[in-house]
């Protein structure tokens, strides 16, 4: 294992090895800090910063955080990457590989930026993605992430230009249907769930699940909302009622960086590889066949004690976060989202470390190729607030974003977290000129939901109906 030095303000500084330099080049978070392997001063952060530009991509590839021989992600990333694809980056060290973004984001390199930046992405690995992120300032990821264009598809088509798609998440502390119909009713009329109407149940049993998924298709189905529906619910239970015949659109999982995180979560990349070939064979889709919905989220892997990398060390946070995207990369999926603030402050601590990690996870996931959202959020005990997540939610929408999350005024009352409410959706929407999903616009269009200008607003004879629907007085 190589060490680095960096010499600055006269001292020099040592890092033992790729995965140091990596952690003491993160921005400060609490979950780094937690698991021993933060900087431990602005100064030894700048330095392994200035040593991390200076280390070429090869490295990357050469030393893996995480050894091969231990680790099925770290396999899959390997065995899959694309030498061809990498070959016009190959002689960059990681500052290299900043300048090179930024100049192809600004347009002042040959050829369309979002063809340019989609055909290395197969060459990119996780951990460059974290590398180059690294040494980025805000800005810098913004404007990278915009000038990408990542689209998947399976009733609407997520990530087109211009458009910023919603999952409406009518979670219910008991899954009672009325009330999961009043909270889909409140996001339909706001102009919600063109990326996904998806529940995370209260309950986990087969049946239970079943019934949402019954609940959900036949509202859809009613209305003929050209929408996909999900109930996230563990992959093994919605192989069974794929199995039982049950109306599965989109395939849940939350996943991870680590073989070892992963199976904490109860599945691998063989399980995983089965669900998606399970879900496609439904054939349910009209625009496309990406049936995956993977949510990810920092500190995931070190919350399951499955962080260590090669010779015992700890792997920060998120470089195991991008490692999770190679997983999910794998899958072709429909959506993917960090679930960025939700594990808690021991992880991200305040609104400053969540926003950034909002805009790291959703530079690294769209600069690998996936159609990426994020989860705008954070949990009561943290030091953040509802005006932290205005801010994110603006720099993502800036930046590109395929989708993000929005309950009922921006409170899950069942998880007990924050979010976004869908009016935060609607005014996202407004202020940067962004649209809806193109088939779910059409739709709200024939409903008579848009003006002139293609702004929505509410139609009451939707109501009735819906209530009827589910025996709602």
């Amino acid at each position: 294992m190589t060490g680095y030095t960096q010499r600055l303000g006269g001292v020099t500084y040592q890092f033992d090895g790729v995965i140091e330099l990596l952690a003491k080049a993160s921005p400060r978070r609490s979950g780094d800090e937690l698991a021993g392997c933060a900087a431990v001063s602005d100064a030894e952060r700048a330095a392994a910063q200035w040593a991390l530009a200076e280390l070429p991509l090869s490295t990357l590839l050469e030393e893996p955080v995480v050894p091969y021989e231990d680790d099925e992600v770290t396999r899959l990333i390997l065995d899959t990457h694309d030498r061809t694809a990498f070959g016009p980056i190959a002689h960059l060290t990681v500052g290299g590989l900043r300048d090179w973004l930024l100049t192809v984001a600004a347009g002042d390199g040959s050829g369309d930026p979002v063809a340019t930046l989609s055909s290395i992405a197969p060459g990119l690995t996780p951990e460059m993605v974290a590398a180059v992120s690294k040494i980025m300032r805000n800005q810098d990821l913004i404007a990278v992430a915009a000038a990408a264009r990542v689209q998947s598809g399976f009733r609407t088509t997520i990530g087109s230009p211009g458009t910023l798609a919603t999952r409406l998440q009518p979670n219910h502390p008991t899954d009672e249907p009325r009330g999961i119909a009043a909270a889909i009713l409140d996001g339909l009329l706001l102009g919600c769930g063109d990326a996904v109407i998806g529940i995370n149940p209260a309950g986990d049993s087969p049946q239970a699940v079943a019934d949402l998924l019954a609940l959900l298709d036949e509202i859809r189905t009613r209305f003929d909302i050209p929408t996909q529906s999900c109930v996230l619910t563990h992959v093994t239970t919605t192989l069974g009622l794929i199995e039982a015949g049950a109306p599965v659109d989109l395939v849940f999982q939350s996943v991870a960086g680590t073989e070892q995180a992963n199976s904490a979560f109860g599945v691998n990349i063989s399980l995983l590889r089965e669900a998606n070939a399970a879900g496609r064979e439904l054939s349910r889709g009209t625009v496309g066949d990406n049936v995956m919905y993977l949510e990810t989220g920092q500190g995931s892997a070190l919350s399951a004690g499955a962080h260590l990398g090669a010779g015992g060390k700890p792997v920060d946070q998120q470089t195991l976060e991008a490692r999770a995207y190679a997983v999910a990369r794998d899958l072709r999926p429909l959506l993917v989202n960090t679930v960025v603030g939700f594990i808690g402050p021991e992880y991200l601590y305040d609104g400053k470390q969540i926003i950034r990690a909002g805009l790291e996870d959703h530079f690294c996931g769209t600069l690998l190729g996936l159609p990426m959202g994020v989860d705008v959020c954070y949990t009561n005990h943290a030091d953040a607030d509802q005006d932290d997540m205005d801010t994110l939610l603006t720099l993502l929408g800036v930046a590109g974003c395929a989708f993000v999350i929005a309950v009922p005024g921006a409170d899950d009352v069942m998880l007990g977290y924050q979010s976004l409410s869908f009016h935060d959706a609607l005014y996202a929407r407004r202020v940067l000129q962004l649209r809806p999903a193109p088939e779910f616009e059409a739709w709200l269009n024939r409903l008579g939901m848009l003006d002139d200008t293609g702004r929505i607003f509410p139609v009451p004879p939707l109501i009735s109906p819906l209530r009827t629907l589910t025996g709602a007085r």
